[in-house]
């Protein structure tokens, strides 16, 4: 790691959030990353942070060990196929691009060895939730220094390619629909009288103590809900409002939408 030289192709919100989080971490100063974008205010971000814009992607292999692949999905092909031949065996590919498979991603790059990742944007905050799954020329040393990135910025799972389309679905979309429940939760709050500025405090802090709870206590949601429901109080109340708005529902429908677009841009 003390030697190791991060590449960004493409300079997006989400390699914005891994480059910050992994500075922030200390693990990977910016010294030592270059992306390269063809927004030049994309560009400007990370020149601001203290990386090397490069001018080109091919200058970004050139200029790397590994290669953080952060481009829109609908261009993964030609700039990969574009890179084909700086794409060489000494390269560690990790893309990040939703929808993507293993399989595309080997024949557009050629020789590289490649890893899967699909993080999401609290990577800023170093709370990601990401999940990667290995290509065939991927090696273990590979697996743990993809690892080692990664948990710098929250935590990573290993998986079955097979489900990458799910955990779009619902850890990358999912940090937008709670966004929306936040949000939600705020505007109640205000209606019920509560100023703005305290009513979304109060929100963003609820839903952040509510998590550590699922993930510290080892208690099922279910469970937790019920401690807090009791017989014909304020929460039960609450709840029953959820449930005839369809609360459940929604976010399951979300979570089954997004992926379904991520298994469409797979396709494409």
């Amino acid at each position: 790691m003390d030697t190791l030289r991060l590449g960004f192709i493409g300079a997006g919100q989400m390699a914005e959030a891994i480059a910050n989080g992994l500075n922030r971490a200390g693990v990977l100063p910016p010294s030592r990353m270059c992306a390269a974008d063809v927004s030049s205010s994309r560009r400007k971000v990370f020149e601001s942070m203290g990386a090397l814009v490069c001018s080109s992607n091919s200058q970004v292999v050139e200029s790397s060990d590994v290669l953080i692949l952060a481009v829109k999905p609908q261009i993964v092909e030609n700039v990969l196929v574009d890179l084909k031949a700086s794409l060489t065996r000494d390269k560690l590919l990790v893309s990040i691009a939703a929808g993507i498979t293993i399989k595309n991603l080997q024949k557009w790059a050629g020789d590289a060895r490649i890893v899967r990742v699909m993080p999401n944007t609290p990577c800023l905050v170093r709370e990601t939730a990401a999940v990667m799954s290995l290509g065939d020329q991927a090696t273990p040393l590979d697996a743990e220094l993809v690892q080692t990135l990664f948990k710098a910025v929250g935590k990573i799972s290993v998986a079955d390619e097979r489900l990458l389309d799910a955990v779009t679905g619902l850890s990358a979309s999912g940090p937008a629909f709670v966004y929306i429940a936040i949000e939600a939760l705020a505007d109640g709050g205000v209606a019920a009288g509560l100023p703005r500025d305290l009513s979304l405090s109060l929100a963003a802090q609820t839903v952040l103590g509510a998590a550590k709870m699922v993930l510290e206590t080892g208690k099922h949601p279910g469970q937790l809900k019920d401690e807090v429901a009791s017989p014909a109080g304020t929460t039960i109340a609450g709840i029953q409002a959820l449930e005839r708005a369809g609360f459940r529902a929604a976010l399951m429908s979300a979570v089954e939408a997004s992926k379904k677009r991520s298994e469409e841009l797979s396709r494409m």
